[in-house]
């Protein structure tokens, strides 16, 4: 399985622009995301975008917003357009399956961002984020945070995603190893800032004594906080998250928020087109392993400031 160094990753994140100047780069690039409203896809697909368009193809971005039917639609409409590849960040783990394998199936290379299916063998290459990884960091931050005892919940994300399961996996494995800590509840929040606000205000009326939230995403912990603030709790109560989206670092930086894990987006979104465009003039592969995986990065109070511009921590 290929894994990208810090260093590569940090030089993808400061990339020079890319060669618009292959003048034999044409056709449509298909760019499917999940839900715009959340920033985390919404530089997902407009980084996707930038790329596609500077190496010279055209671009366009849709959403399915996390419903297979809709994902299965615009894959239909993909192939009609007789697109030269698909960015898809795929609805599913199971469900997407089908609409990959039909847009292969017509010829077209796919690539995956962010999410996983549970097959391989049929789309070019799936480019995530270190997901296992980032938990272990994110948790051993939450831990130094929070001190050596909690009464803690967790937000958990989407259960169709593997990423949620991966990252809650990751809490337990090291949030166990401190039987300080103890978990009073576990909520799905579906990666949603409404509904993370409102599966916390149960918690809090269920667990008044909770001392600490862990998060499988910011727009989640984004929520908690909000319900938090809103029970006047939020001075007790330490929160952390993960993604690393302009709020929720302005909530590192205000104190609201101890810690966010930074998903890489930007760079691997940039990185599957860059790949997508090598097998459409090789016909090939650029990279022999189809899952890839990108290392996430620690922002805290302490390199806040390093922040530049969106999901990009300049170290």
């Amino acid at each position: 399985m290929f894994k990208t160094t810090r260093r590569a990753l940090l030089a993808g994140a400061a990339a020079l622009p890319l060669m618009a100047g292959a003048a034999w780069a044409e056709g449509l690039i298909t760019i499917i995301t999940n839900d715009p409203a959340n920033p985390y896809w919404f530089t997902s697909g407009e980084t996707s975008r930038e790329a596609a368009e500077e190496l010279g193809y055209t671009a366009s971005v849709s959403a399915h917003r996390g419903d297979t039917n809709t994902e299965s639609q615009l894959i239909d409409a993909a192939i009609t357009n007789e697109s030269v590849a698909i960015i898809l960040d795929p609805a599913d783990a199971d469900g997407s399956v089908g609409a990959v394998r039909r847009a292969t199936e017509a010829g077209i290379p796919v690539f995956l961002v962010n999410a996983e299916i549970n097959e391989e063998g049929i789309a070019v290459a799936q480019l995530v984020s270190n997901n296992a990884q980032g938990a272990a960091l994110g948790a051993m931050a939450w831990v130094e945070a929070v001190g050596e005892e909690s009464q803690y919940v967790e937000l958990f994300g989407n259960p169709a995603d593997n990423n949620a399961q991966t990252r809650s996996n990751g809490f337990e494995t090291v949030l166990t190893q401190f039987p300080g800590h103890v978990r009073l509840a576990q909520e799905v929040g579906n990666w949603d800032r409404t509904e993370g606000f409102q599966r916390m205000q149960a918690m809090i009326q269920a667990h008044p004594d909770v001392t600490a939230v862990i998060s499988g995403n910011d727009e989640m912990a984004l929520g908690a906080i909000a319900a938090l603030r809103e029970a006047g709790m939020l001075d007790d109560v330490t929160v952390g998250g993960f993604d690393g989206s302009p709020d929720a670092v302005d909530a590192v930086r205000a104190g609201d928020m101890a810690y966010t894990v930074l998903q890489p987006v930007a760079v691997f979104a940039r990185e599957a087109v860059i790949q997508a465009d090598y097998y459409i003039q090789n016909g090939e592969p650029m990279v022999a392993d189809e899952k890839q995986l990108f290392d996430c990065l620690l922002i805290t109070a302490e390199n806040v400031d390093n922040y530049v511009a969106a999901f990009t921590l300049q170290e």
